[in-house]
């Protein structure tokens, strides 16, 4: 029997530097894994399991490492309750991508091309590359730090190796998209035994760990804790992972009928929300961590620096306290930067396919944006003589210029996907529509706090 249960991919295609046909999205990609016919459920779901994978990267960038890690230090459980509703938030917000990539053929970015007029569409392609700038500078950070902790490399000297990974990401385009999100799939793995073994060994009460999932009075009423509250907000649901969603789940071969679209919105739907919970799990492992090891010893976790050197100090983490703890804290930290490097890319390449309508060959497109991201970590390092709390402080800033641009983007797919013109069947139900435009206010609002609190030092 020929029936193939296995997923191949066709040779991608090759375009010019610059194209402005309405094409598909990400067309070298597009509608190139195979998926296998008049299969059983679970053989289904991992032909179209994937593209949660790469968009889950997002979740858990190293933004939301220190704002987790040190909400469990100063607050204790209390704040897992908030990485539970960013969570929820996120999982609709990305279903909703998927069944606008699947149902029109569009992702974001096209769609909202269509919807507006090229000099509008110019002004958001640069806000969202602005965005995409900024992941990468915290990817650079990231990278830099975690070679520096794992082998004495300068500050500087990092951030100039991260520029290397434009090698790796051109050696992965050769390979194959299934092979990438293998990748990343293994990266996150990575992620997610170092801390689950980290958070095994702080041996967490398990009571109030419970207890902090139930939302807080006092978030509200308490300015500190609501400032790293509407960080783990602002830092979860990510812009551009939005644009690179509703591309992706466009790399499967479904029947581009109803009943195909869907099985993939179905599909789609399920891989995206059990990856998301993947990382909702080692969001909310970042934090146990926080909260079992440092809570009520040592608030001053604001850098990586200090969250390495603590988990090999006795006096802080007490007797589990080891140069083993702290290294795989490094290696995980350098595979977190390593997945912000695939998805930022396809994120860049995407919301200028789908804006301005130009295409560029993937290799140009990540000198570009990575050397546009090195160079005011460059200065920032060479300013500071090095010194990483200003690096990281950049890093702050990044994650409060992704805050701005998120309604950019959250308010068109809202208004998109709750369009039965547009969506036909597939529309949002009535209480999604209501659901969905109350969570873009109210992130939309929770972003203009969280901007002035870090400006303003709220708390």
């Amino acid at each position: 029997m020929e029936n193939s249960t296995s997923i191949k991919e066709t040779t991608p295609q090759k375009h010019h530097i610059f194209s402005s046909a309405n094409g598909q999205s990400l067309g070298e990609i597009n509608n190139t894994v195979s998926l296998p016919k008049n299969a059983g459920f679970w053989k289904k779901l991992a032909a179209y399991s994937g593209p949660g994978v790469l968009v889950a990267v997002g979740y858990m960038d190293p933004g939301n490492w220190i704002t987790s890690i040190q909400g469990g230090a100063q607050f204790g459980y209390t704040l897992l309750s908030i990485i539970l509703l960013s969570s929820l938030i996120a999982m609709l917000l990305q279903s909703m991508c998927a069944k606008l990539g699947i149902v029109t053929g569009m992702d974001l970015a096209q769609a909202t091309r269509q919807a507006t007029s090229k000099p509008v569409a110019v002004v958001l392609w640069i806000l969202t590359e602005l965005a995409i700038m900024a992941t990468d500078i915290a990817e650079v950070i990231g990278g830099a730090v975690a070679l520096q902790l794992l082998f004495k490399i300068p500050l500087l000297v990092g951030v100039l190796i991260t520029t290397l990974d434009v090698l790796l990401l051109l050696l992965l385009t050769k390979v194959g998209f299934r092979k990438i999100e293998a990748i990343v799939a293994t990266l996150i793995a990575t992620i997610f035994i170092v801390f689950f073994y980290e958070v095994l060994l702080s041996s967490p009460s398990i009571g109030p760990l419970l207890q902090g999932f139930i939302p807080s009075p006092e978030i509200a009423t308490n300015n500190g804790m609501l400032l790293i509250a509407l960080g783990i907000v602002g830092a979860t649901v990510m812009p551009h992972n939005l644009y690179l969603h509703s591309s992706l789940v466009q790399t499967r071969q479904f029947d581009r009928t109803r009943e195909g679209k869907k099985e993939a919105v179905r599909f789609a739907t399920i891989d995206s929300n059990l990856q998301l919970s993947i990382a909702f799990v080692i969001n909310c492992l970042l934090l146990i961590l926080g909260a079992a090891m440092f809570f009520g010893t040592s608030s001053d976790l604001g850098r990586f620096t200090d969250l390495y050197n603590a988990l090999s100090d006795n006096a802080i983490v007490g007797a589990i306290a080891s140069p083993v703890l702290s290294t795989l804290f490094a290696v995980a930290l350098l595979a977190s930067g390593q997945n912000s490097t695939i998805t930022g890319t396809l994120s860049g390449q995407i919301v200028m396919e789908g804006f301005i309508r130009m295409k560029m060959p993937t290799w140009l497109r990540r000198i570009i944006t990575r050397v546009i991201a090195v160079v005011p970590v460059i200065i920032c390092v060479i300013v500071y003589g090095g010194k990483e709390n200003a690096v990281e402080q950049l890093l702050l800033y990044t994650q409060v210029f992704l805050s701005v641009q998120l309604p950019f983007a959250i308010i068109p797919l809202t208004i998109f996907t709750s369009d039965k013109k547009r969506m036909g069947e597939f529309g949002n139900p009535v209480w999604v529509k209501y659901l969905s435009w109350t969570i873009a206010i109210i992130l939309s609002v929770l972003n203009v706090f969280l901007i002035y609190g870090t400006f303003a030092g709220l708390g």
